[in-house]
């Protein structure tokens, strides 16, 4: 319809309409957040697949699951651990949480930018509820240092492990600069000269997800949101350590592997933690010399908070800009193992422990990780590599054959009972050709 054949009511509301609509970008471009949140409820392509992975079993911290059933009972304790936390300085207790009141409200605009609010909480209760969680982690991580976690009672100790684990909930963070600052009014003036980083160590030493320590030496507290964002800033790979936009081909699993001759040991120098490196091994044979490789790789250490901890990094890469290290190790696992007996072969190897249960229940666990998500390759040169090695000539034939031949032991037996009948009757007829 030409705009001559409107009339001139029509065009006067079309007119309106588009000055409306410029003035409510315009609002809502002034109102953009600054700061890329880093707190937030993950996606529900990701949740879905395990919501329990993101909920906090005992406590909340922050806002986003504050008012969950759940965690309600242990709300009064917190209390408990703020009044001990102030018990521990000469000084008035009012005096100590005024200074950590001024902190919150002199920051309260970069607070609310750190989370995607589900709900609205008015700045008094925000205050509150900062203070009061900070003040929880800095004294539950104080009394881990001084009671030395394994002297603690079997229920004492349950619930520790578990709030250790509820530390590292994305849904469930405090922004860590916001932190730092209540360690520096506290913990510190008490005669800790240790970076906030070292004095968390106790939580971040529970979430080692390998058979190597993890370390956060060269981890600044500037360029960390939160303790999640801390944990993973200590699997980072080296700068040098560039990913590929994306896996060019699959890879065949720990099994198809094994048949075609590839071995598997624990990457003793990786080059980062999560690094995976092939070795050729060069063998003499009839025909002049074989080249078998070896994968080496990282010693994955499994039990039941291996997958709360690495869905919850997998979200966070997945819904903030940042390096996709784990999901990308997450994919490259899920590629390898396609059943328990992919499972048992890793820790046959040694580069994989079980401590969760059966070797099923961790083949389900890794194939589930990689659902859903996105990510760019740190592993396509040493895939590409056995993918060639996998399909050239001898190794083919050798996995087919061992496919075929030697799966199960009755087919290993029907195979000697084949070749001894052939040998017994190979050797008939040379004597009867001979007697003849």
């Amino acid at each position: 319809m030409e705009e001559g054949d409107l009339e001139l009511g029509n065009v006067d509301i079309i007119k309106e309409s588009v000055r409306s609509l410029l003035d409510c970008v315009r609002n809502e471009n002034n109102c953009i957040n600054p700061f890329s949140p880093s707190i937030y409820m993950v996606p529900s392509a990701l949740r879905d697949v395990s919501p329990s992975s993101f909920n906090p079993q005992v406590v909340s911290i922050g806002p986003l699951h504050k008012e969950d059933e759940d965690v309600q009972p242990f709300e009064k304790q917190k209390a408990t651990y703020l009044m001990s936390l102030m018990s521990r300085f000469n000084s008035p207790p009012e005096e100590i949480l005024e200074l950590c009141m001024q902190k919150v409200y002199s920051s309260m605009e970069r607070i609310k930018a750190c989370y995607v609010w589900m709900k609205t909480y008015g700045d008094a209760e925000i205050a509150k509820m900062m203070v009061m969680d900070a003040c929880f982690i800095l004294e539950f991580t104080l009394q881990i240092w001084e009671s030395h976690y394994h002297k603690s009672n079997l229920r004492k100790k349950v619930q520790i492990r578990t709030i250790i684990y509820d530390l590292v909930l994305l849904e469930n963070q405090l922004p860590f600069f916001f932190l730092d600052e209540i360690y520096q009014c506290t913990i510190v003036k008490i005669g800790n000269d240790a970076s906030l980083v070292e004095f968390i160590y106790p939580v971040l030493s529970r979430h080692n997800l390998f058979e190597r320590y993890i370390k956060f030496d060269k981890v600044s507290v500037n360029t960390t949101h939160h303790i999640l964002s801390l944990v993973h800033e200590c699997y980072k790979p080296h700068d040098s350590i560039i990913p590929t936009e994306s896996l060019r081909s699959r890879i065949h699993s720990v099994v198809d592997l094994d048949r075609a001759g590839v071995n598997f040991e624990p990457n003793k120098d990786p080059t980062w933690l999560m690094g995976m490196e092939v070795k050729p091994y060069r063998f003499p044979c009839f025909f002049g010399s074989w080249s078998k490789p070896t994968l080496r790789m990282p010693v994955l250490c499994v039990d039941d908070s291996t997958e709360v901890l690495l869905r919850n990094l997998i979200a966070y890469e997945q819904s903030f800009e940042t390096g996709n290290h784990i999901t990308s190790y997450a994919v490259a696992m899920d590629m390898l193992v396609n059943s328990q007996e992919d499972v048992a072969r890793l820790i046959d190897s040694r580069v994989l422990v079980n401590d969760m249960g059966s070797n099923e229940e961790v083949a389900n666990m890794i194939n589930n990780l990689g659902k859903h998500v996105i990510t760019y390759s740190f592993y396509s040169e040493q895939w590409e590599t056995l993918n060639k090695y996998c399909n050239s000539y001898w190794p083919k034939h050798i996995a087919r054959m061992r496919s075929t031949y030697f799966n199960s032991p009755w087919n290993m037996i029907a195979l000697l009972v084949g070749t001894i009948i052939f040998s017994l009757t190979v050797v008939q007829t040379y004597f009867t050709v001979k007697s003849a």
